[in-house]
């Protein structure tokens, strides 16, 4: 048998996997975005299901003013004695810190913050009892891999922080793991940079602080100058299989042929890993991930497939919703309204580093609707509610209603850095349903109501939203929003949102 690469899409970086019997766990970064650091379930290594966050208060997570792509990077996975342990860092405050829970569905503990500097920290528990950190970050000793021992209960360091490896001279060594292999320490890292030039390589030795000696034929993974659509392929993490096999999961980007750049943002990507005769990993086939591979022989369990319609009847939202930043309070409802997802428009708008009231989820096709179907009743100038495409504040194009000069219009709106082109017409009386439909290479906006049938309000190039264009480490968000500077705003009543993909 054989699966389709990405095994999780959408903008799900740098993931990090452990295994508990037969059950596999995987988190990835979640930047700006709340709640933070969606963990994933899988019984076959392909077929994954998200089953919570690990850090779901402001306690655990504080993004406010977190900038576009700051917030949480890099988590690692670990489980060790019955417990689970998240490791990860905050770069808009707090610096890294674990979180921990015997079970992965939470609860999660409050934050332990860890003593070593750097991002993407990471855990090796060791047979002998002591737990290793390793992070890459710049010391006494240059630029590379810092490791120390740590106490895991205070999150000090019982050893001095040591430079382990610099890499094998690519960009931004980073994303560390530390392995014990059949008495040996395997370090993998990332190098080259979360691009084009994104590769894998690894190093062992006998000892856990080194010398480390590189792999002879480093990297071992990576799909720089493939022409089968994967690239940036790295920050990876091996997992053994309980049948023996194993196997690595890493980030990766699928791109829009030309011009070539991505807007979906960095996936989750599944590849085998055959040892060589003198004991070196080598990933996916002879290094490089394919869309179609072979499957592991492991009984598949697949999970029963999201609807395409959430109505907003239950009580909490689906896990598969974001906020960005940390919602504002009174910023939405489930409740209020039976079978609507209420929204109270804030100050901030989407143009800005704020928290406006935002309710989102990844963009995980080239080709979907998004629709969402809105009632709203302005009562003060400038009060909007809408659907956005949305990269970050300098890149989203928006289709809404709002309050112009005491009149309801529909609006249009195409944000690409300093320029703004807006398209603007009457809005129909009671509830509009507002769609995106997405393309390969472009998102187009209409509307549709009972008064009208479907008008299209115009389109914007999916090249615009791209990571090439607007730099950072996210993908596009599908979000209801809305925006008011009243006291009283006017309530965004969503009925129903539809996300469905479609060739």
């Amino acid at each position: 048998m054989q699966y389709t690469n990405p095994v999780i899409p959408g903008f799900h970086p740098d993931p990090s996997i452990c295994r508990v019997g037969e059950d596999y766990y995987l988190v990835t970064s979640s930047f700006e975005y709340f709640p933070g650091v969606p963990i994933f379930h899988s019984k076959d290594l392909v077929h994954w299901r998200q089953i919570g966050h690990c850090l779901t208060t402001e306690q655990q997570l504080p993004l406010t003013g977190a900038w576009s792509s700051g917030g949480i990077y890099a988590p690692t996975l670990r489980y060790h004695d019955g417990w689970f342990y998240m490791v990860t860092t905050n770069v808009s405050g707090g610096g890294s810190f674990f979180v921990k829970a015997q079970n992965p569905e939470g609860p999660w503990s409050e934050p332990v913050q860890v003593a070593q500097k750097g991002i993407d920290p990471s855990l090796l528990f060791d047979d002998d009892g002591r737990v290793y950190l390793q992070s890459p970050t710049t010391g006494v000793e240059g630029d590379g891999i810092y490791q120390c021992e740590i106490d895991m209960e205070t999150g000090g360091r019982r050893s001095e922080s040591r430079l382990i490896w610099k890499g094998t001279g690519g960009a931004h060594p980073e994303g560390p793991h530390l392995y014990k292999i059949n008495g040996l320490y395997y370090l993998m890292i990332a190098e080259g940079g979360t691009e084009f030039g994104h590769m894998e390589t690894i190093a062992r030795s006998a000892q856990p602080f080194g010398p480390f000696e590189p792999c002879p034929h480093n990297p071992i993974l990576t799909n720089r100058s493939m022409g089968n659509g994967i690239h940036a392929t790295g920050h990876a993490d091996l997992i053994e299989a309980h049948d023996g096999t194993w196997w690595a999961v890493c980030l990766g980007i699928r791109t829009v042929s030309y011009p070539m750049g991505h807007h979906l943002g960095r996936e989750v990507f599944l590849a085998p890993v055959n040892w060589t005769s003198d004991g070196w990993p080598v990933v996916g086939n002879n290094t490089h991930i394919e869309p179609v591979m072979d499957a592991p022989k492991l009984p598949q369990v697949l999970w029963p497939d999201k609807p395409p319609r959430d109505d907003f009847d239950n009580e909490k939202l689906d896990m598969m919703w974001t906020f960005l930043r940390n919602p504002a309070g009174g910023s939405w409802s489930l409740t209020e309204r039976k079978g609507y997802l209420v929204l109270y428009g804030q100050a901030a708008s989407l143009d800005e580093v704020g928290t406006p009231a935002f309710v989102g989820r990844r963009l995980c096709h080239f080709s979907c609707r998004a629709v969402a179907k809105l009632e709203f009743e302005p009562q003060h100038e400038g009060e909007e509610a809408g659907l956005t495409m949305y990269m970050d504040e300098d890149h989203h194009y928006d289709l809404a209603i709002k309050f112009i000069q005491g009149r309801k219009k529909v609006i249009f709106r195409r944000t690409v850095g300093s320029m703004q082109l807006v398209e603007l017409r009457d809005c129909p009386e009671g509830a509009i349903e507002l769609q995106f439909q997405a393309l390969p290479e472009k998102f187009v906006a209409s509307i549709r109501s009972s008064q009208t049938g479907e008008i299209e309000m115009g389109w914007g190039e999916t090249h615009l939203l791209s990571t090439e264009v607007a730099g950072g480490f996210v993908g596009v968000m599908a979000a209801m929003y809305a925006i008011s500077e009243a006291q009283n705003p006017a309530p965004a009543s969503f009925d129903w949102f539809d996300y469905e993909p479609f060739q």
